[in-house]
């Protein structure tokens, strides 16, 4: 069993910079593939981000590649999500996902979710 809780939603300028935090529970923390997913009311659930276990793989949508990073820190159980030169189409609950696929986890299907964080971005 994995849980996950996020931290570090808010309210930000267009252009500013926001960082989310995961935290995850348990001791296999580094075998698990992570990732950030985003989603706004009436619309399906949007792949943002993803990292392999050792964090020496990343992908990201096209939509925030070049203003968003994602890191891990085993140590620490927790995962990051940087988010810079935000936009007001950037708002949106964020949520993190954990997956020893990293195939399933980037098309959505993660066994373990976290409640989400909300970010606004105003323009």
């Amino acid at each position: 069993q994995v849980q996950l809780e996020e931290s570090g939603g808010g309210v930000v300028q267009a252009g500013g910079s926001l960082r989310l935090s995961c935290a995850a529970s348990g001791r296999t923390f580094s075998s698990y593939a992570m990732g950030w997913f985003r989603q706004v009311p009436g619309k399906a659930r949007e792949f943002v981000a993803a990292v392999s276990w050792s964090g020496g793989n990343t992908y990201y949508a096209d939509s925030v590649k070049g203003r968003f990073t994602i890191s891990r820190d085993n140590a620490k159980n927790t995962v990051y999500l940087q988010m810079n030169s935000l936009k007001p189409e950037d708002t949106a609950v964020y949520s993190c996902a954990a997956d020893q696929d990293l195939t399933r986890l980037r098309v959505g299907g993660s066994q373990y979710w976290g409640q989400g964080t909300q970010v606004t971005v105003s323009s």
